[in-house]
């Protein structure tokens, strides 16, 4: 059965759900949607409560991004078989998200250039915080693959196109980024037509809203 995935036309929360689904090899199709008047992305779409991204599979309908790759996971296995593992799952997935709205705010704010330096000069400690985390393992729960690492590869991507030469990102966190885009079916994907890398935000984003 094909799956559907609505959301925004932006890479936003759905890039880790589209990475999550392509890597299960998860049939779906996509329902993009654009702001415009009344937020009209939603018409014709009953989901409770109404909200993007949204999963549609068969009878069942998600909303929220980590309870979409949560539900994706657990047809997979791929959130945690230990309970050593499974607890750092959930403090991962929570401290990304954390990670990830903060730099969403300050792209949204107004005064992202003021803003901006003050970012930087915590993102050094962020990282390393991250790194500790990851240490000589090659996934963030251990030696297996899980959800989180596909939402900790958004974040820590965001980042790299933000700050290029970052030293934080090198390391155990690049080897990481690079270990996740040499998996087969991840590769493939990114090589494909349907790999959308940017914009990352809305149009109202002061960085990354619009395709490159």
């Amino acid at each position: 059965m094909v799956v559907t995935l609505g959301y925004w036309d932006i890479r936003g929360l759905a890039h880790p759900i589209r990475l999550l689904l392509e890597y299960t090899e998860t049939p779906y199709q996509e329902r993009q949607y654009r702001p415009g008047p009344g937020e009209g992305g939603k018409r014709g779409v009953w989901v409770s409560p109404p909200h993007l991204p949204y999963l549609i599979d068969g009878p069942t309908k998600l909303t929220q991004s980590n309870a979409i790759l949560r539900y994706i996971a657990r047809k997979h296995n791929m959130g945690g078989e230990t309970e050593e593992e499974m607890l750092r799952v959930d403090m991962l997935e929570n401290q990304i998200m954390d990670f990830r709205m903060s730099f969403a705010r300050l792209c949204y704010n107004p005064d992202f250039e003021k803003l901006k330096p003050a970012y930087l000069e915590q993102l050094p400690g962020k990282l390393r915080e991250l790194s500790r985390f990851l240490g000589s393992r090659p996934w963030f729960a251990g030696e297996k693959l899980t959800f989180v690492d596909f939402v900790a590869y958004d974040v820590l991507d965001q980042h790299l196109m933000f700050v290029p030469e970052c030293p934080e990102l090198q390391g155990n966190l690049g080897r990481f980024l690079q270990r996740f885009e040499a998996l087969e079916k991840i590769s493939a994907y990114m090589q494909s037509g349907r790999f959308m890398k940017t914009p990352i935000f809305w149009r109202t984003a002061q960085w990354c809203n619009t395709k490159e």
